[in-house]
């Protein structure tokens, strides 16, 4: 009866749908669920079957459990399959931007191509042009050359024929009144036969020569290069100097470094930075792709502070330690041959002076000051017929071609085998007894601390300090002739 009425209820709200009944108790409907053993179990089953001891729970709950759940991953599955149906729009159209894109390289990589041909072309008719100037030069000289050795055989054979008719003369007299004439001819036409006459003036071969394997090795090596990374790049790692290369030398510096290893981080070039010596702001002096920069041109007696930092796309990375280095406490030179006048005649690795002309040419020394206290000596080697040396310093564009001293921008002692003046803008000043001679010693004091030059002949100081208030960029400066010979010596101790 209890079995009937459930059935009967499960009619009428199935509508006319059957309810399924147990399988161990086919008068029970389910309505419970086995969660341990997954399957939906009756109320007999429960209390007398195997399922009275597992976790059972009501089944219209778990039927709502799962079909939520089962929703859930329907939602799920919807929206990748959602996603998967955009994605596939996307891939078609990127097969129409990949076909598009690859037009639009194809005709910019054929432009490219036609302009280097076009180049090519061109360099071709100017190549051709200079082959055929020269054949036309060659062709020129050799048809002057046929032209005027015609005339001449013209004239030679003329004579000849014209001496052998005279010496067929039998008339002693009458061959006498003419053969000096005729010999002396004969002379002058063997005369202009002169050495290399009889030979070309120009060779058959073409001294020209194409040099074409740099290009086809440019050629060869033309590819394309990845523009846009496909991940992205960071800035490249702290450089790190290399000590043992680091070095100084009189006053110039050289720095070495390189990338740490294991660095994949592309470098596109390098920054180095040196301080103005007395420890004030960092500037830029080099950026390149090299890894070993010298620095020319700094301060003697100086502590410079320098740093390095790398650079690609991405930006600047970070800066290297610092590096001290000292440049030398006193200055080596020698005398500058690419400054000097062209009547300077230097010797002896370039720390011996002296000149062609009789007028007074300048040469300057490789060293600048600015700041410092610096001095050299200069030792006569040869002193002729009293000439005026002038010793002192003087800018980057002095006057060469007359006497230190006489323009403005020069400040000199010049001095004879009795006396000294001392001279700048060919202002005479500051008589002083006492001259040079072959073995003399002249020494130049400059004092930039103090802003004053100072002058020695053998080791004795002459006259006053010679100029002061003195400022700028100096260069040790000589001005001699032909009379005198002058040997060069720096890395000195300040008197």
């Amino acid at each position: 009866p209890g079995g009937g009425g459930d059935g009967g209820g499960g009619k009428g709200a199935g509508g006319g749908r059957k309810l399924p009944t147990c399988a161990e108790h086919d008068l029970e409907n389910y309505s419970m669920y086995c969660v341990s053993c997954r399957s939906p179990v009756c109320y007999q089953c429960l209390e007398e079957g195997k399922h009275s001891k597992h976790d059972v729970k009501a089944l219209g709950a778990m039927w709502k459990q799962h079909k939520a759940q089962l929703s859930q991953a329907l939602n799920g599955v919807s929206d990748k399959a959602k996603e998967a149906k955009e994605f596939l729009v996307q891939l078609k159209n990127l097969l129409q931007q990949i076909q598009e894109n690859g037009l639009d390289y194809e005709a910019c990589l054929v432009a490219q191509c036609d302009a280097l041909v076009d180049a090519l072309t061109r360099q071709k008719a100017k190549l051709l042009t200079k082959v055929t100037k020269e054949r036309e030069h060659k062709l020129k000289v050799v048809w002057d050359q046929i032209n005027h050795c015609t005339l001449k055989l013209r004239q030679s054979t003329g004579l000849m024929e014209y001496c052998l008719e005279v010496i067929k003369e039998n008339d002693p007299s009458g061959f006498l009144q003419i053969s000096d004439a005729l010999i002396k001819r004969v002379q002058v036409s063997q005369e202009q036969w002169v050495k290399g006459a009889l030979e070309p003036k120009v060779s058959a071969e073409f001294d020209l020569t194409l040099d074409s394997e740099p290009l086809l090795q440019s050629i060869h090596q033309l590819d394309f290069i990845q523009m846009k990374c496909r991940v992205p790049v960071s800035v490249p790692p702290v450089p790190l100097l290399q000590l043992e290369k680091c070095c100084t030398r009189n006053n110039s510096v050289t720095l070495a470094w390189r990338m740490p290893p294991l660095s994949h981080n592309p470098v596109e070039g390098y920054i180095l930075e040196l301080d103005d010596g007395d420890g004030g702001q960092f500037r830029e002096v080099y950026v390149g792709k090299e890894t070993l920069c010298t620095i020319d041109g700094l301060h003697f007696n100086s502590t410079y502070n320098a740093r390095v930092k790398a650079f690609n796309s991405s930006g600047v990375g970070p800066y290297s330690k610092t590096v001290i280095l000292q440049t030398s406490d006193v200055a080596w030179f020698t005398f500058d041959p690419s400054s000097a006048h062209r009547d300077i005649v230097l010797s002896n690795d370039n720390q011996t002076a002296t000149c062609n002309s009789y007028d007074d040419r300048v040469v300057l020394g490789t060293a600048a000051f600015s700041k410092g206290v610096h001095y050299w000596e200069l030792h006569v080697d040869r002193y002729d017929n009293h000439p005026d040396p002038a010793f002192g310093i003087a800018r980057i564009n002095v006057v060469k071609d007359m006497m230190l001293g006489k323009d403005d921008k020069a400040w000199a002692m010049y001095v004879d085998n009795n006396r000294s003046w001392f001279m700048h803008c060919n202002s005479h000043t500051n008589r002083t007894e006492g001259g040079v001679s072959k073995g003399a010693t002249v020494g130049v004091l400059l004092d930039l601390n103090k802003h004053n030059l100072t002058f020695y002949i053998n080791g004795q100081q002459q006259g006053p300090p010679a100029f002061e208030n003195i400022e700028g960029v100096f260069m040790p400066a000589l001005s001699l002739n032909r009379n005198v010979q002058v040997t060069l010596h720096t890395g000195l101790e300040v008197p």
